[in-house]
């Protein structure tokens, strides 16, 4: 078995060249599907090739057999379960070849305007459904409604939101900074483990956060509250300081060190 120092001496100008594209193909891959349901199920495979390795060195002879015809069809398995993400890693090479990460769209003014919103019509007990996109597109998961492509004020979504609107059901979607779509439904969770008295508007929240790695706003109507989902998780009863503080902190804190958004 050749040592540290063997190997080194034959590592060649190519192999290290070989090494840094398959490190940063890996890596865009990693940045590619973050944030959504795949990484979680990549990470699976993962554990699932590890049990594999570990069952021929331990002679598990019935494991290793079941794993490794699980593993034959890997090819056709990546294929299906990855399909949107494959259609999205090609469309994003198509668009950008060289990688480079774009900066975050919802900076500090935008943010502000949601806040002012969402605060406004807590106080009118006007009930609303915000989705900020992030790094994964929600568009296959939501069903949209009417396209928009406005400018995301205050007053916009807040008359969007106003019971006499026909617009006013569903939800708005925010995208690359702008107000894209409005009348938008969401899947609904389908988590048994959540208090029966949540609502629908709740529930929707939580089902997108649950697939993507958007951050959704949810304002009661029936309380007055402001709720933030993400990640499956529901944090309610925010005040103005508190979901400032939470939005700055996705949106704005990590635009300003020249990334592109905090991951939770």
């Amino acid at each position: 078995m050749m040592g540290l120092g063997e190997v080194l001496a034959h590592f060649r100008l190519p192999d290290i060249v070989d090494i840094l594209i398959v490190a940063a193909v890996i890596y865009w891959i990693i940045l590619l599907i973050r944030g959504t349901r795949s990484f979680q199920i990549l990470i699976g495979l993962v554990l699932v090739i590890l049990a594999l390795l570990i069952s021929q060195l331990g002679r598990l002879m019935t494991l290793h057999w079941i794993l490794d015809n699980f593993l034959s069809s890997i090819i056709l398995i990546i294929v299906v379960i990855f399909q949107h993400d494959i259609r999205r890693a090609l469309s994003t090479v198509g668009k950008n070849p060289f990688f480079f990460e774009p900066s975050s769209p919802h900076g500090a003014p935008l943010v502000e305007e949601i806040i002012d919103a969402a605060l406004s019509m807590a106080r009118r007990r006007i009930g609303a459904l915000i989705v900020l996109e992030r790094e994964a597109e929600v568009d296959k998961h939501v069903e949209l409604g009417i396209s928009i492509d406005a400018t995301v004020t205050k007053e916009l979504i807040t008359t969007i939101f106003f019971p006499p609107s026909p617009l006013h059901d569903g939800a708005v979607l925010i995208q690359r900074g702008k107000l894209t779509a409005a009348r938008c439904f969401l899947p609904l969770t389908a988590n048994p483990r959540l208090v029966k008295t949540l609502g629908a508007r709740h529930r929707a929240g939580l089902g997108l956060t649950e697939e993507t790695d958007a951050v959704v706003i949810v304002v009661s109507e029936e309380k007055g509250v402001v709720s933030l989902a993400i990640g499956g998780k529901l944090t309610r009863n925010l005040d103005a300081s508190g979901l400032r503080r939470v939005l700055y902190n996705i949106f704005v804190s990590k635009k300003k060190k020249g990334r592109f958004f905090l991951r939770y």
